[in-house]
């Protein structure tokens, strides 16, 4: 089992889902605003955090982990969300993954394997999906973690064709002590158009004692309601949103979702407190106007450069 009495648990949770430039840490307070229980960070590549500098930002009252070669930051976080917040680390090495848990694992509540990314970046890195094919060298990182670092460990996986083998494959990984597996229910080359695979999704529940999050059920998750309802479609613990709360980070709102504007103000606010870089402000409210760019205020906002602009 995970060393040391961390109180981060699995079960029963809506989560907030690893996303590539989109979790960043104004999404991650603002989800955490909305009803959150976990959120996870964007992945993080090991090497480009083993570059990094851990620094106390007093002015921000943040904990930065700064990239030695070019000034920029990698990682930042707040004593808001310490309990609550998951690293997810891309890797295809146990020592260089155990060297960032030690690291990172006093400014965090978890670490997070990635296993299912299908992006060929981490493909060719052997990282994400590859480690699907490569069972051996997933569990020797899970169990290298487990035994080392005091946080708890998870991994992010995506279903394999036939489901006892994904059944199997889970099993292997889960025997590492891992807390819980998210499993996102479309293989690797499957795309958001194709179904979820749920039954396969209620298949690993019935075959495990860890929690298991199920993930993928943007298509079917419009209001609040929807996420138990995938829930129990599924039959797992807990639920992970990605593209929904992309797209209107208060899905996690109990008591209804927040009209678009006022996401957006929230989520700036928090850009601004934060001193997130205009670039990626910019890209996660675009991700948010969605088609709403081709309007005059879209097109406005689309010209802005600073945070100042924006604002």
């Amino acid at each position: 089992m995970t060393k040391g009495s961390n109180k981060l648990t699995y079960d029963n949770k809506i989560i907030l889902a690893p996303m590539v430039r989109v979790g960043t840490l104004p999404m991650r307070l603002l989800a955490l605003d909305y009803g959150a229980d976990i959120v996870y960070s964007e992945e993080l590549i090991d090497w480009k955090f083993l570059r990094t500098i851990r620094r106390v930002n007093d002015v921000l009252g943040t904990v930065d982990y700064i990239d030695r070669s070019d000034g920029t930051v990698v990682f930042r976080t707040c004593a808001k969300e310490k309990e609550k917040v998951v690293v997810q680390l891309g890797t295809c090495d146990s020592e260089r993954a155990l060297q960032v848990a030690k690291l990172i694992e006093n400014d965090i509540a978890g670490i997070d394997i990635n296993m299912g990314c299908p992006k060929e970046f981490s493909l060719k890195g052997g990282m994400g999906a590859a480690l699907l094919r490569q069972p051996e060298k997933a569990k020797a990182i899970l169990s290298t973690l487990v035994q080392n670092v005091k946080v708890p460990i998870t991994c992010k996986i995506r279903v394999l064709s036939n489901v006892d083998d994904t059944v199997s494959l889970v099993k292997e990984l889960v025997s590492t002590g891992i807390a819980a597996i998210a499993v996102h229910g479309r293989t690797k080359d499957e795309r958001p158009q194709h179904p979820n695979r749920n039954d396969t999704l209620r298949r690993i529940a019935e075959s495990t004692s860890v929690p298991v999050i199920a993930n993928g059920g943007s298509r079917e998750i419009e209001k609040y309601a929807d996420i138990k309802k995938f829930r129990d479609e599924c039959g797992c613990s807990s639920v992970m949103i990605a593209r929904t709360a992309q797209g209107n980070c208060s899905i996690f709102r109990r008591q209804g979702q927040k009209e678009l504007d006022t996401v957006i103000i929230e989520y700036l606010k928090y850009a601004v407190d934060y001193d997130n870089s205009p670039s990626n402000t910019k890209y996660c409210i675009q991700n948010m106007l969605k088609e709403l760019q081709e309007t005059p205020k879209g097109k406005k906002f689309l010209e802005c450069q600073t945070l100042e602009q924006i604002w």
